[in-house]
């Protein structure tokens, strides 16, 4: 079925069938043959995530669509993907795009904006009739219920009361959506769910249903943790708050994954990349296998204060990723693939994107250790573009790869990827098709560090991670303002960009002005590497005298380094949620101090 406007006026109207078009169904039919839903993915306060999808339940194919529905005064879409959104007023239209208008028997497409206000949609239209299906001339449907409440909490089961709807004929009864599914039909303003896994985080929603079976918009989301599962860990809400742990940092570094509890850090994120594994000969391989999966940790040195025998199945860091699972069951791992160091393997791997997503699909999902991983990333350094070497594989590599990884994955695992942020013109971001990529990825961990170091030995010194412009920046759009406006303005959605922050400075020696763009020597002396170092040594080796672009600097002697603070990463997080975006990602664990102050500001704050 093919729809159109006829004009602006039309909208709380029928949609009449474009001439010529083949198999139009009548107003009742069209209303019967597909309904729409919204959802509200999201809520930071201030705004809003929400996503429509719109479902043929016919028995023929539907071959476009357009949505349309009323905000209260103060709600509106701010930016919109998967679909046209325009407006006139409080009055709201969505057209699919060229790729997902047609709709087969029983399949159904969405779409989602971002969006600002307290409000809910309502008097929803689909192609000019209810979007339940129901064709009720002149019956409105119901409002949105108020936001639950949730109350009784216990391991298994929470109760739920909300405000009632109104409606113009009366409402029949209220749908109890469970994380975006119907768990329940009841007729009072309460409820209460059972069942539920100890320890683990729950999404409710309700919706309104009048006695004529239209249903209205879903009321806000209350978020619930149930006690209980053997961790301290608190609800995160919906932003994701990811740290990297390295496989190589239980060496030197004396950094094991039981350090995550003791720094209290593992009841503040929700996701953790495991890195690396190797890419080579075209398919993912193990980075380090006697970190990974071999090494015997003490009692001391374990989550589970229990320690390793020879002969267990399995041990190594993923191992002790399982046992931090096993405490902190909200926590998701992701095998992380690439890195600096490996990144040359992707040009193998682009040339048969299936056969490398199989490699990797048979690694993560590996019997010894399937039930520690929940996805894959890919850390590609850079896609059509150099880095440690230069790759000229072409700006669709990249999307065909992702493609060839989700296809693997499927939808019940995470396909997350880091990716540069070069804001400049004509620079990394344009190289690769990163908006093409983006519909088969969860996020991008965007890495807004690193934009300059003592590589340049003789500066000038600058913040190795600004958050926006300033005068005398050494090159224009590099930094995290840029290159996030970048990837929103060729269609990549706010809500998969995560802001990257750096648990470590970069600094040079031989400097005497304290202000940024100074002179120098060459890279100052740190730890492990020239030129860098750990946050939790520079806090008190060379404490920060000064802010620049959104971040600290300090000068030492002669000695000039750039770093995030506490402070910094504060107001980093409040422009992330000013922009909407996803939430957060560090590099890495071991650069912050014993008791976590770094993940504690990003996770207090975001």
């Amino acid at each position: 079925m093919r729809f159109r406007h006829r004009a602006a006026a039309a909208f709380a109207t029928l949609l009449l069938p474009m001439a010529g078009a083949v198999g139009l169904a009548s107003p009742a039919q069209a209303a019967g043959n597909a309904t729409a839903t919204f959802t509200k993915t999201s809520d930071w306060g201030s705004g809003f995530g929400g996503q429509w999808t719109v479902k043929n339940t016919g028995t023929s194919s539907i071959s476009s669509w357009t949505i349309e529905w009323d905000f209260p005064s103060g709600t509106k879409a701010t930016s919109a993907w998967d679909a046209t959104v325009t407006n006139s007023g409080d009055h709201w239209t969505a057209k699919n795009v060229g790729w997902n208008g047609t709709i087969a028997p029983g399949a159904s497409v969405s779409f989602g904006f971002n969006g600002s206000g307290p409000g809910a949609p309502s008097n929803c239209k689909l192609n000019g009739d209810s979007c339940d299906g129901a064709t009720v001339p002149g019956d409105a449907a119901p409002s949105a219920p108020g936001t639950p409440t949730a109350s009784a909490v216990t391991d298994t089961s929470v109760k739920l009361s909300w405000s009632a709807a109104t409606d113009d004929k009366g409402v029949k009864n209220y749908d109890v959506l469970r994380d975006g599914k119907k768990v329940s039909t009841v007729t009072t303003t309460s409820y209460t769910d059972t069942g539920l896994t100890a320890g683990t985080d729950y999404s409710y929603t309700v919706q309104a249903r009048d006695t004529a079976d239209q249903t209205g918009p879903v009321s806000g989301a209350v978020k619930v943790h149930t006690t209980g599962g053997g961790g301290t860990q608190p609800p995160t809400g919906d932003k994701v708050k990811l740290g990297y742990f390295t496989e190589w940092g239980i060496y030197g570094r004396n950094y094991n994954v039981k350090n995550l509890v003791t720094s209290g850090s593992a009841a503040k994120i929700t996701h953790i990349n495991y890195a690396f594994g190797n890419v080579t000969g075209g398919k993912c391989a193990i980075g380090d296998s006697y970190a990974d999966y071999d090494k015997a940790f003490t009692a001391d040195q374990s989550v589970s204060g229990v320690a390793d025998n020879w002969d267990q199945p399995l041990r190594g860091n993923f191992n002790q990723l399982r046992q931090l699972k096993a405490k902190y069951p909200n926590i998701k791992v992701l095998w992380s693939f690439g890195g600096w160091t490996w990144s040359g393997g992707f040009a193998d791997a682009a040339k048969n994107p299936a056969a490398f997503a199989q490699s990797c699909y048979d690694l993560v999902e590996d019997p010894r250790w399937a039930d520690v991983f929940d996805g894959i990333d890919i850390d590609w350094e850079y896609p059509n573009a150099c880095g440690l070497t230069c790759d000229t594989s072409g700006a669709a590599a990249y999307k065909n790869l992702m493609a060839a990884l989700r296809a693997k994955f499927g939808s019940n695992n995470l396909v997350t990827a880091a990716t540069t942020a070069d804001g400049s013109a004509g620079g990394k971001i344009e190289a690769a098709d990163y908006a093409g990529a983006a519909q088969y990825v969860d996020w991008y961990n965007v890495m807004t560090y690193d934009f300059f170091g003592a590589w340049d030995a003789k500066g000038p010194t600058a913040p190795h991670s600004p958050l926006t412009s300033y005068s005398g920046i050494p090159k224009e759009g590099f930094t995290t303002a840029d290159a996030l406006a970048k990837f929103k303005a060729i269609g990549v959605p706010a809500k998969k960009l995560l802001i990257g922050i750096g648990f470590y400075g970069r600094g040079w020696t031989g400097v005497t002005q304290d202000a940024p763009g100074g002179t120098a020597t060459g890279p100052a002396a740190g730890t492990y590497e020239q030129g860098i170092e750990d946050y939790k040594v520079l806090k008190t080796s060379c404490p920060a005298n000064g802010t620049v672009a959104g971040t600290a600097y300090a000068h030492c002697g002669s000695n000039w380094w750039s770093y995030d603070t506490p402070a910094t990463i504060k107001s980093k997080m409040a422009w992330a949620n000013s922009q909407g975006l996803g939430g957060a990602f560090f590099w890495e664990f071991s650069g912050d101090t014993g008791n976590g102050e770094l993940v504690s500001a990003i996770s207090d704050n975001l």
